[in-house]
């Protein structure tokens, strides 16, 4: 069986994302989130906060970078990293998130330009919704006819068009 290094998580940025260029030209944005986990304490519930630390690489994080402001939620979806190197003597190793898709979810919470839904990088492998293309006709989003079901509380959402039974193929 092949190794499997994939990951997908949702949170809020912790700080503004930083944006660099190696000096081969190539963009490097930086950013981090918090995903907060609510877990029973006693009788009570209590939430706590993970930090990861994403990077994002190329085109995807010049057009990105201007979004990504504290508090925006968005979902990464990436593989994870282990950077290594040498400190004064002591080894030393970071892990990152390698974000081959971020996604803007929610409004324009977080302050920056624009809002709505928007994602950058590599098409997801799967997922329950895909954008109409720009001029489509609006109703906001289709389930794809692959897609799980979604649960009846979810907003409702129009129906694919009607096919004509004779489809050449």
């Amino acid at each position: 069986m092949a190794d499997v290094n994939h990951v997908i998580l949702i949170g809020r940025l912790t700080r503004d994302a930083e944006l660099k260029y190696t000096s081969g030209g190539m963009a490097v944005c930086k950013f981090a989130i918090a995903v907060n986990k609510r877990r029973k304490q006693g009788d009570q519930w209590v939430e706590e906060a993970n930090f990861f630390d994403i990077v994002l690489w190329g085109r995807s994080g010049e057009s990105l970078n201007q979004y990504l402001v504290k508090g925006k939620q968005i979902a990464v979806e990436g593989e994870l990293h282990q950077n290594r190197w040498e400190q004064d003597g002591q080894a030393r190793s970071k892990i990152e998130i390698m974000a081959n898709n971020v996604q803007l979810l929610g409004g324009n919470q977080g302050g920056g330009p624009g809002g709505g839904s928007s994602s950058y990088g590599q098409a997801p492998s799967s997922g329950g919704y895909q954008a109409k293309p720009q001029g489509a006709p609006s109703g906001g989003y289709q389930r794809r006819p692959d897609a799980p079901a979604r649960d009846p509380g979810d907003q409702d959402y129009p129906a694919p068009p009607d096919y004509p039974d004779d489809i050449p193929f």
